[in-house]
């Protein structure tokens, strides 16, 4: 992080904490919501056409982010860390601005198999 000193770096990102970077080879999942409130095309019997979804994917994942230094190649971390956390947030971000309205559930990003995180977007919780 930017925001900490050389030693706050290594202390909470241990072996993670590299000055010149280091890499992963994210995997995706995504869940499209197929509530009742959404309406299945009578003529195409689908919700979305997976054609247009691969489109989608490819537009707000693939081409920001495959091969890519994180932090160097993505205007986005250039002031996020780029945590898997924050990985997922930019999925969501921009999936939602290409998928139909409320049909984005989640987002699963695995860094790992072991370390994962599920995302679904910001929630209001009021008063």
């Amino acid at each position: 992080s930017k925001s900490l000193s050389d030693e706050e770096n290594l202390k909470l990102f241990g072996k993670c904490n590299n000055p010149n970077g280091h890499g992963h080879n994210y995997k995706a999942r995504l869940l499209i919501s197929l509530l009742f409130s959404l309406q299945i095309d009578p003529v195409s019997g689908m919700v979305i056409n997976l054609t247009d979804l691969k489109e989608y994917m490819q537009e707000a994942i693939m081409e920001p982010l495959d091969h890519k230094n994180l932090d160097k190649d993505v205007p986005y971390f250039a002031e996020v860390v780029s945590t898997t956390e924050n990985v997922a947030v930019f999925i969501w971000e921009n999936l939602k601005k290409l998928l139909p309205m409320g049909t984005l559930y989640k987002v699963k990003v695995y860094e790992t198999d072991q370390n994962i995180v599920v995302y679904k977007g910001e929630e209001t919780i009021s008063e």
